[in-house]
């Protein structure tokens, strides 16, 4: 786990845009602030991924993804009953929400993470976190803060160090409330 130092260091970098790689349910991920338009773009460019393919957001509670879903109270609490944990929904998104969050679709994919460092990160920043598989376009993703480190350099401003969950695949993607599978 993470020391408060790092956890303080870690929310900086966010909080200034910066760009952070962390350990998530199967692989590590690439985050940064959602709303900070050139922190996204950074990101987007250091992946080679085209913004219309949207990201996900996790959070360490439901209440940090408020601003960004568009949801009535009793679909929450339907989804509540699958979180925390590895699975990523897609809902409806605010009219505000930004499209290099949503790739300009009016749904957004998010996830209330299990991972105990991730959810630390986001409870440290205050905020819902991009995340991202860490991996350039058409690469595995990492599990491992030495692939991280060689797919990236010095690319990033911070790699958080701890394990990945040990899932065979990325956590799987649903689309709410239909239940249909986007990728399993």
């Amino acid at each position: 786990m993470p020391s408060p130092h790092q956890l303080r260091h870690a929310r900086q970098i966010i909080r200034q845009g910066g760009l952070i790689a962390y350990p998530t349910e199967a692989v590590y991920g690439l985050g940064c602030d959602p709303s900070n338009a050139e922190a996204v773009q950074r990101l987007l460019q250091l992946k080679q991924r085209d913004w219309r393919k949207g990201l996900i957001l996790i959070a360490a509670s439901p209440d940090q993804l408020f601003p960004w879903v568009d949801l009535p109270a009793a679909d929450w609490q339907k989804l509540n009953q699958y979180w925390p944990g590895p699975f990523t929904w897609v809902v409806p998104a605010r009219a505000e929400t930004p499209d290099w969050i949503t790739g300009g679709r009016p749904d957004i994919a998010v996830r209330v993470t299990a991972h105990p460092i991730a959810a630390q990160l986001a409870r440290s920043t205050g905020m819902a976190l991009v995340s991202t598989s860490a991996n350039p376009a058409q690469r595995p993703a990492a599990r491992s803060p030495l692939v991280v480190r060689r797919y990236f350099d010095d690319n990033l401003d911070l790699i958080v160090a701890g394990a990945v969950n040990l899932r065979a695949n990325p956590t799987p993607i649903r689309h709410w409330p239909d239940g249909q599978w986007l990728r399993t």
